[in-house]
């Protein structure tokens, strides 16, 4: 049984500098794909009328 986690990125064993990761070349990594959008949650797609602040439920046609 392994008492301790390894890296996310390359399962090497973590360093204490970079917690949870082995090195900083990994946190790096980590961080480029959250910047990227890399890492998504499931959901129904956005609809960009919500996003912009457009939909108030009246129509102005």
């Amino acid at each position: 049984m392994k008492t301790t986690k390894g890296c996310p990125i390359c399962d090497r064993p973590a360093q204490a500098d970079h917690a949870p990761f082995c090195s900083q070349g990994c946190r790096d990594r980590d961080l480029l794909r959250w910047l990227g959008e890399g890492y998504r949650l499931p959901g129904r797609p956005a609809d960009p009328m919500e996003m912009d602040g457009l939909d108030r439920g009246d129509s102005r046609d």
